[in-house]
């Protein structure tokens, strides 16, 4: 028991000295030490509170620059997106301009269609391929012509409609996300330190993988926004096409309806003065139809005016025949009665010559009679037909500007 306990040692005053001396030293240098602790962390202080003041001046600074940039491209956006909505809307005036111009056109071609219909009425020889013919299939074909510019030009703009659309579209979703992120910049710009909705968020300071740089997003609005003029520009154009495009498909139009019309009254004059013509020439063969019945008339009678010489010639030469021996003489009686009833006979035989020539001439008569009378009837029809249903109904065709 007594080797376990044992007394402390004991030191000398030299020992004792120096450890108090260390003690001092150790205690000066932590005290200095602590000194330039203090020091140090009181010039860390400020120059961390400089930094931080710093840092978050050159923040609100870039705030600010993009809440400016933002903002830039936001109005840009808006400008854009305010001549789209106005240019889809002039496009949608000048689609409805279209197809009105290519309802317009419905009524003249079903007009064409009919005369041309009406004009194969027409029978004999007035059915011919004339100039009002030729003059209404190119009628047709203009307007038929017209109507595929008007309906090709019609899709054009129907696509181009839906391309603003797309176009309106895209600026809205990028104007509503640089209003989303203008609305988070300025919050952000103007929060500060004692905001008493701060709170620590872990895991936010870092760059999102999904996050775009600064050129990229500049560049995808820039984009957006040439795309949209570069559209807007087309349509500009294609609306002035449009304007060019009804200009000169109504000058076309009613160019080839005036041919038409000038053609119609073209033929329908000289079709009534062929039938003027042709109820003169009738007239003429009237009157000589008559004038031949007469000369029938009296051929016939001049016939039947020689039985009577003739009989008497022959029954003078029977009686004489009955004279007694002798005075059967061939004396210038016998021969002159002789001579008489041949003469008698010949001029019988030049009336029913002349007369049969008559009936022959008198049939041709009534044969051209009747051939004028069916042409003047061809030709009555054939104005009755232009006059009067081709130019009735043609009078209701009106060319609009649109």
């Amino acid at each position: 028991m007594a080797k376990l306990i044992s007394a402390p040692p004991k030191f000398t005053h030299q020992e004792w000295a120096y450890s108090n001396k260390t003690n001092y030293n150790n205690a000066e240098k932590q005290r200095a030490s602590a000194e330039r602790l203090i020091d140090e962390s009181e010039r860390l202080i400020d120059e961390t509170d400089e930094v931080t003041k710093r840092t978050q001046r050159d923040v609100n600074k870039k705030f600010e620059q993009r809440v400016h940039d933002v903002t830039f491209w936001k109005d840009e956006l808006n400008r854009k997106l305010d001549d789209t909505k106005t240019e889809i809307d002039t496009l949608l005036a000048y689609k409805t301009r279209l197809q009105n111009a290519l309802e317009a056109c419905r009524e003249p071609l079903a007009i064409v269609n009919q005369c041309l219909l009406f004009r194969e009425g027409r029978v004999a020889i007035d059915l011919v391929h004339d100039d009002v013919e030729k003059n209404l299939l190119k009628e047709r074909e203009t307007i038929q012509g017209v109507m595929a510019l008007l309906q090709r030009t019609l899709d054009q703009t129907t696509e181009q409609i839906r391309v603003m659309r797309s176009r309106r579209y895209t600026l809205e979703k990028d104007l509503t996300d640089k209003f989303a992120a203008l609305d988070i910049d300025q919050d952000c710009r103007e929060l500060r330190d004692d905001n008493p909705h701060l709170n620590f968020k872990s895991g936010v300071a870092k760059i999102e993988t999904n996050s775009v740089t600064p050129e990229d997003w500049q560049k995808f609005t820039n984009e957006n926004i040439l795309k949209t003029e570069r559209d807007r520009k087309n349509a500009v154009d294609l609306r002035a096409v449009i304007d060019s495009l009804l200009e000169t498909t109504e000058d076309d139009m009613k160019k080839q309806v005036s041919d038409t019309n000038l053609a119609f009254r073209k033929r329908i004059g000289e079709t009534q003065a062929t039938k003027s013509e042709l109820e003169t020439h009738l007239a003429k063969v009237l009157g000589q139809i008559e004038e031949m019945e007469k000369n029938i008339q009296n051929l016939t009678k001049a016939i039947e005016d020689k039985v009577g010489p003739m009989k008497l010639s022959q029954t003078r030469l029977d009686a004489r025949t009955n004279r007694p021996n002798v005075e059967l003489c061939r004396d210038p009686v016998q021969y002159r009665l002789i001579n008489e009833t041949a003469e008698i006979n010949a001029s019988a035989s030049k009336l029913q010559a002349t007369l049969d020539e008559a009936q022959d001439q008198l049939k041709g008569l009534i044969r051209q009679q009747q051939t004028l009378e069916e042409d003047i009837d061809i030709k009555s029809k054939s104005i009755y037909v232009d006059n009067v249903k081709c130019m009735g109904l043609r009078q209701s065709i009106n060319i609009m500007k649109f």
